[in-house]
């Protein structure tokens, strides 16, 4: 299984989220993990640049050719940037998951209270092994 960074937090749905301790803006992926789960990622939907998520919102999809899953908003906000690169090229969710194949960027508006650290997600994805 793959590394799982440090600097960045997670959810229970498999996304990651970086940039909490810089400000305003973060930036929103799938985790390594899913994307392995996943297998060959064909399809990515990203939220539309301008509307507004709630935490827990389904925003968007990945689609692989064994299945298909949402994307879930790891914070509140509105949404001010997505990836065209992985829209254009779905397969960099697997290929770079912590890099180029990251989803959409959020303006926070809400807090998140429920992330977890890399050690309580990588507990959860043993759990789920």
């Amino acid at each position: 299984m793959s590394s799982i960074p440090d600097e960045l937090s997670y959810t229970k749905e498999h996304e990651w989220v970086a940039g909490l301790d810089d400000g305003l803006t973060v930036t929103v992926g799938v985790t390594a993990f899913a994307a392995e789960q996943l297998g060959d990622v064909v399809y990515v939907q990203v939220p539309e640049v301008g509307s507004t998520v709630a935490a827990g919102d389904a925003v968007g999809e990945v689609e692989s050719t064994k299945s298909v899953s949402d994307i879930f908003a790891p914070v509140g906000g509105e949404i001010v940037e997505t990836n065209a690169a992985v829209v254009d090229d779905p397969s960099l969710v697997n290929s770079d998951p912590y890099g180029e194949g990251w989803l959409f960027r959020v303006r926070i508006e809400e807090e998140p209270d429920d992330l977890l650290s890399a050690a309580e997600y990588g507990a959860l994805t043993a759990a789920e092994s």
